[in-house]
């Protein structure tokens, strides 16, 4: 196996113990921001898996959401983690959520481990070897068209009245057999890449968000761009995941509900 891949499974689920252990428990809550979670669980997760990480590769670089930084700019391998993607749904007991390491070689994804702990669910990819769930092999769907898939997106707990979102999620809605919002980016593509959903989009993701999805999505079979159509690098503003056979379609509804919000 991949050693890159290796290890990440290793560490997302030594991580994922301290995340259903603490899911087990009463939560210990904090606010980043208006409505921006985060809890015990959060900054015990991060520290595992950053310590860890220095550990099996100490020339890497990391990027990680609650703060932690190691040599990111000028490394050449750069592990962008996530230690609880889907705070809320964790604070209210809702089982969707993750741990994801995502690794970038010169900023391209190259490996990707997200770990669902409640139902372990494990998915992981490296670059030319395919995409797996628990070991069995993933594909994206063949749902031909918008008018029959099932899609999903994301909003954001940042300046939330600033969002435009709303006015692509009624549009996607009325095309489509529904839009879920499920509230855990990395496994939003997770689940593209497993077929559950046919397409997923959102706005202002960070890079620990898509990092690890990303690899999934295109080992999966899928196709993943930013609103121009070129291929998505993490942190670009929006990012547009499918199984390939939509993804024109929703590009086009994206770029006419821009043009609909930027004459508002």
């Amino acid at each position: 196996m991949n050693p890159f891949l290796q290890a990440a499974i290793e560490i997302a689920r030594e991580a994922g113990a301290i995340l259903r252990k603490g899911y087990e428990r009463p939560k210990e809550i904090a606010y980043k921001g208006e409505v921006d979670l985060i809890t015990d669980s959060d900054r015990l997760s991060e520290q595992l898996v950053v310590s860890r990480l220095r550990e099996y590769f100490p020339d890497h670089g990391i990027v990680a959401e609650e703060g932690s930084r190691q040599d990111a700019a000028d490394a050449k391998y750069c592990w962008h983690v996530d230690p609880l993607d889907g705070t809320t749904n964790f604070a209210h007991g809702y089982p969707c959520f993750c741990v994801s390491l995502g690794l970038l070689e010169d900023g391209e994804p190259i490996v990707g481990v997200v770990l669902n702990p409640v139902y372990n669910e494990l998915f992981a990819a490296a670059r030319g070897e395919g995409a797996y769930l628990n070991d069995r092999r993933i594909h994206v769907s063949s749902v031909e068209s918008l008018s029959q898939s099932l899609v999903a997106t994301g909003f954001p707990t940042h300046h939330r009245k600033k969002s435009a979102n709303i006015n692509y999620y009624w549009e996607f809605t009325l095309r489509s057999h529904g839009v879920r919002r499920d509230g855990a980016a990395a496994l939003d593509l997770c689940a593209v890449a497993c077929g559950r959903f046919d397409g997923f989009w959102e706005f202002g993701l960070k890079t620990w968000d898509t990092a690890a999805g990303t690899i999934l999505v295109r080992e999966a079979g899928g196709v993943i761009t930013d609103i121009d159509g070129h291929p998505f690098r993490p942190g670009a503003r929006v990012v547009i995941a499918s199984n390939g056979k939509i993804h024109d379609e929703m590009r086009q509804v994206i770029e006419r509900v821009s043009e609909q919000v930027a004459k508002a």
